[in-house]
């Protein structure tokens, strides 16, 4: 459980910078320039999400059960993971109607997935690391917000083939997920096939 803890303090503290200390990271920004800074956050990260992934590992092979999660709780998981997926490729197809209503979709996914698999897992591990990205999300989330609206940001809607165009990528992304690469992944297969 310790290297999943230092992980997530790793993963999320980086990407915690806005929240905490945006002028900070203004500041090493404009003095390593914006290829370095992104480097350097890109490495932090990548260690940081190692450590997730062999911590959450480790805990998955002791579990400590805290809970005996609902059957139907895995079924409400995937509707939500599903609509995770729909926001996050909405993050990054320009012009969504979908990135105009919400601001920031990534954001939203994520707390859409950290959710949903607090509801279908219960275990001590589950609990750290999924609990821990939904409040790093919601935080980030209002964070930005208010950014925005400090800022005057509102994103445009460009037409609603854009939002097609990420319904329909995140549904394909979400069916390869779902039935395929989470078992290859994750060694968990969400619906048993």
């Amino acid at each position: 459980m310790i290297l999943l803890v230092l992980g997530l303090v790793v993963f999320l503290g980086i990407h915690s910078i806005r929240i905490v200390a945006d002028d900070w990271r203004s500041a090493r920004v404009a003095r390593l320039g914006e290829g370095r800074w992104k480097g350097l956050y890109s490495l932090v990260s990548l260690v940081g999400f190692v450590l997730i992934v062999v911590g959450y590992g480790q805990a998955r092979h002791a579990p400590v059960l805290l809970w005996i999660p609902p059957v139907w709780s895995r079924h409400v998981a995937a509707l939500l993971v599903l609509a995770a997926f729909i926001l996050i490729v909405a993050a990054y197809v320009p012009g969504t109607h979908l990135k105009a209503r919400v601001g920031h979709p990534m954001l939203l996914g994520v707390k859409l997935w950290a959710f949903a698999h607090l509801l279908a897992n219960g275990t001590l591990g589950s609990l750290v690391l999924f609990g821990s990205f939904l409040v790093w999300a919601v935080v980030d989330y209002v964070v930005c917000r208010r950014r925005d609206r400090r800022n005057g940001v509102a994103y445009a809607a460009l037409g609603w083939s854009r939002d097609a165009i990420a319904v329909v990528i995140g549904l394909v992304a979400w069916a390869a997920f779902a039935f395929w690469l989470h078992g290859v992944l994750i060694g968990v297969k969400p619906f048993g096939v």
